[in-house]
């Protein structure tokens, strides 16, 4: 195991003894980071979400910026804007929370489509203008946005445009009977998650040992007979009776990096179709959109994803 690998290891066991019972959405943020995509934590209040997102960046030693999203936001609110110095008679840029490492949007569907769209530019791009002007993000730049899935009255759901450009949705559910207690034990016991609390925690990694990282995981072989075992996933996605809107040409590279990413993390220099077949809830769920009648039908979206890893033949 490199230096690079373990040091994820000692990430998501740190990021452990903090967010009690949740594994597989560490490992899934994981290979977010790890893909280079923007994710969305969807899951009811106070389960965790953002401290999740604030302890990861204290663990990375990575810039982290937070907006609280509202209906009242405007775009100049998150990118910046042009402020007239009278004293130069020159204008100087106040840049705004988008200019770091880590940006947590929380509540995204509670701002206005306007809003919104402010972030398209910078999650595709990596950078943003304003007044004319094209600025460059920090290379890390990782947008994590939060959304409760319980209240619509006052929402702006996100149009699919921008859902395709998030690489996963994570579903963030309560922690199982054993890990609640464990978290009752810990508060107990004095651990607090105020930030003046979570001080204490030692740096794991650093920015460039993950941007390192990110360069090992793509060299992570795929087979010709495993790329077109992907391709036939995507495209069958696109032929369901079912599905309104199948997997676009972005999420097929998407899904090839997260596979890759996933087979670092399991120590592995090549992709397996298990590796495929792990990333495909998180990565298509929110790109997927189910027709009526199945809607009324009761079908799920993540039901429909497992019945189309299912249909496809894996390659020996």
């Amino acid at each position: 195991m490199t230096s690079s690998k373990a040091a994820f290891v000692d990430l998501a066991q740190a990021l452990g003894t903090v967010i009690v019972g949740q594994t597989t959405l560490v490992r899934q943020l994981l290979v977010a980071l790890l893909s280079g995509g923007h994710v969305i934590l969807e899951g009811v209040p106070g389960t965790g979400k953002t401290l999740l997102v604030k302890v990861m960046a204290q663990l990375m030693q990575a810039d982290f910026r937070r907006i609280q999203l509202t209906p009242d936001i405007l775009p100049s609110d998150i990118l910046g804007t042009n402020i007239f110095d009278l004293n130069s008679r020159n204008f100087t840029l106040r840049k705004g929370p988008i200019f770091t490492e880590i940006l947590l949007a929380d509540e995204i569907n509670r701002t206005p489509s306007k809003t919104q769209a402010a972030l398209l530019e910078a999650m595709e791009e990596q950078q943003v203008t304003i007044d004319g002007d094209s600025l460059p993000l920090p290379e890390l730049f990782w947008a994590i946005a939060t959304q409760n899935p319980l209240e619509f009255e006052g929402t702006y759901p996100l149009p699919e445009a921008q859902l395709d450009r998030f690489l996963f949705k994570l579903v963030v559910d309560y922690p199982d009977s054993k890990a609640e207690r464990q978290m009752l034990l810990n508060a107990q016991s004095g651990l607090q998650t105020r930030r003046q609390d979570l001080a204490h925690l030692k740096p794991i990694l650093t920015v460039a040992q993950v941007l390192a990282a990110r360069q090992e995981a793509r060299q992570v072989k795929m087979t010709d007979a495993l790329l077109d075992y992907l391709l036939s996933l995507v495209h069958r996605t696109r032929q369901h009776p079912d599905l309104d809107l199948g997997a676009s040409p972005r999420s097929a590279v998407a899904w090839m990096h997260a596979s890759k990413a996933h087979a670092w993390l399991s120590d592995r220099d090549y992709v397996t179709p298990d590796d495929i077949k792990t990333v495909a809830s998180p990565l298509l769920r929110h790109r997927l959109i189910l027709r009526p009648e199945a809607q009324l039908d009761g079908m799920k979206i993540d039901g429909v994803i497992t019945g189309l890893l299912g249909q496809v033949a894996v390659p020996r």
